[in-house]
């Protein structure tokens, strides 16, 4: 009988665990996926920009704004480089 109960805390502390565990995992694998989007969107805007001259540098500021923020960190840039 003391198996028993011991074998339900241990799931239950499992079960706590992996869920703590996971959110980090999905945060990562969100930023991953935002930074991908954004590098694709800045490259993408280069290619087509320089048709009506828009082009935005790539470099260590401008893809820490697009990674982290996506799509709208490509708008933020695309903005900021309109007002300086």
């Amino acid at each position: 009988m003391d198996y028993i109960g011991y074998f339900l805390v241990a799931i239950i502390v499992l079960f706590v665990v992996v869920k703590l565990l996971s959110w980090p995992i999905k945060m990562l694998v969100r930023l991953i996926i935002n930074g991908v989007i954004g590098a694709v969107m800045l490259v993408i805007l280069n290619v087509f920009g320089q048709y009506i001259g828009i082009s935005i540098g790539i470099n260590i500021f401008t893809a820490l704004i697009a990674g982290i923020f996506g799509v709208p960190g490509v708008i933020f840039l695309i903005i900021l480089k309109f007002i300086m």
